[in-house]
């Protein structure tokens, strides 16, 4: 489809480096994150919903006029664009910033023709792959943040740094440069970073016997608060997300495992070396022993876990059948509009939900509390894989635009948290706080952040490899033993043997 300025606006659905490629990944990391005053734009050391609250607001930005001096605004020239952006289960007000996006881009660089396509998350991934082997891809790209190791290991990503779009490293969380850093080099801007809460009922708990404003403040105390929820009033306790090839799954039983003490590597460590599987350790199968007792012995999880992602808890939340689950910020919004669809008795019951949402940490496990590190990262195409030629100066003056922070900011509106921390500072940062419920609990989850693996088999370890380990032991076609087990002997085997 063509928007209301005239942009092409689409929807739709090869060596391999390992033991140097991941010490080189690991000697990175180390760097990164041994750095002690990382940030220039705000001090990391003070994090806090308070700190967030008192530098909000105090800085204002010229987006337009910065990016002239990366790119002149009458510069003429063309782009193409792959990002997963607002789907039908995005919160309203998601379209509506995504549509002020567009509007202001074209008008900032009126002469650029604009070629977008809103690809579906777990088709993005997939589509990449194919399109380039045929040497036609996109000229940028978002991708989440697992995905964009894979590409440049391969050859298939340009080295693009904060720096090359008018911005400064140091204005990124260490974290999320590490996961656009590959053998050295710098491959990408992270556009956001993402945390995700722990969701819940305050009315289903209450009425379950539960502390109402007291979420489980661990695992195990998910486990028995799950089970008592479904034996006292026969709904759902947790909402349990095990699809198959599908990012959802990993974003929520990825902290499980790490709280446990376990890890597809030792990306938990603070130096990881990824040189050692912890995916049968005793903490990994700790973690799957619980997801086992929620499916298996407690049925206190949605039978149609092994099928679902975050979109299929949504109606049984707001119907008052699922008490608790694991989502961003915009869970919020998109129950208000839920709510706000719904009339008769489901109306009554919706908007009861909506009183009754409470967010609160992840919980902990003996080994820390976690969260994934998430988000997504802009990357450049090399040109020899790009359909029509690769056009710099285009390409340069979009990553400025979008990653600004008044953009970077805008653009995670309801679900993230922007990914240049001067997005931090401002009179935007500041509307969001005050407008957006919850949005302190997953912006202080930040530092208990782990990003996934940086290697290129990141990707199939997380999306493949870990929800088949949860599918063969929910399924009960492997003790829960075994398919640790199995797991971390598949992840040996993608490896070469190189652990």
């Amino acid at each position: 489809m063509t928007n209301s300025q005239g942009r092409t606006m689409r929807s739709g659905s090869p060596g391999r480096r390992l033991l140097l490629g991941y010490a080189m990944a690991a000697l990175t990391t180390a760097s990164l994150m041994s750095s002690t005053v990382y940030a220039q734009s705000v001090d990391l050391s003070q994090w806090s919903p308070e700190y967030i609250r008192s530098i909000a607001g105090t800085e204002t930005f010229d987006t337009a006029g910065h990016c002239a001096s990366v790119v002149p605004l009458d510069y003429t020239g063309r782009l193409t664009y792959w990002w997963t952006g607002p789907t039908e289960a995005s919160p309203r007000i998601e379209h509506e910033i995504n549509d002020a996006f567009w509007a202001a881009w074209a008008e900032t660089y009126p002469n650029i023709e604009t070629d977008a396509q809103n690809i579906d998350y777990n088709q993005l991934l997939d589509r990449l792959r194919t399109t380039l082997l045929g040497n036609a891809g996109p000229m940028a790209i978002r991708l989440q943040i697992l995905g964009g190791v894979e590409f440049a290991s391969k050859g298939y990503f340009q080295e693009l740094k904060p720096e090359d779009i008018g911005y400064p490293t140091a204005d990124f969380w260490p974290g999320a440069m590490k996961s656009v850093t590959w053998d050295g080099a710098v491959y990408g801007v992270p556009t956001n970073n993402e945390t995700m809460a722990l969701i819940w009922n305050a009315d289903i708990f209450e009425r379950a016997g539960l502390d109402p404003e007291s979420p489980p403040a661990t695992w195990d105390d998910v486990v028995t608060y799950s089970k008592k929820i479904h034996d006292e009033l026969g709904i759902s306790g947790y909402g349990l997300v095990a699809r198959q090839n599908a990012g959802n799954t990993p974003f929520r039983f990825m902290p499980q495992l790490w709280a446990f003490g376990g890890g597809a590597l030792d990306e938990a460590e603070a130096t990881p070396a990824y040189a050692e599987s912890y995916l049968d350790n005793e903490g990994a199968v700790a973690a799957l022993q619980a997801a086992y007792d929620m499916y298996v012995r407690d049925k206190s999880v949605p039978t149609s876990a092994l099928t679902n992602t975050q979109n299929e808890n949504q109606a049984p939340f707001i119907a008052g059948q699922l008490a608790m689950m694991i989502a961003h910020p915009s869970e919020y919004a998109k129950m208000v509009d839920l709510a706000g669809l719904a009339t008769g008795a489901d109306k009554e019951i919706a908007d009861t939900v909506v009183e009754n949402m409470r967010y609160g940490l992840i919980p902990e496990g003996p080994a820390r509390r976690a969260v994934v590190f998430g988000g997504s990262n802009m990357h450049f195409i090399n040109p020899e894989y790009v359909e029509g030629g690769f056009d710099e100066m285009a390409a340069k003056a979009f990553a400025c635009f979008w990653n600004s922070p008044e953009w970077s900011t805008k653009l995670a509106w309801t679900g993230s948290n922007p990914g240049n921390l001067a997005g931090f500072k401002t009179e935007w940062m500041k509307e969001r706080l005050d407008s957006i419920k919850f949005l302190d609990v997953t912006t202080s989850m930040l530092p208990s952040g782990i990003p996934f693996p940086v290697i290129p088999e990141a990707t199939e370890i997380m999306n493949i490899i870990v929800p088949d380990m949860l599918q063969n032991a929910l399924t009960e076609r492997m003790t829960v033993e075994e398919a640790a087990a199995d797991a971390a002997a598949k992840v040996e085997s993608l490896l070469g043997g190189g652990l």
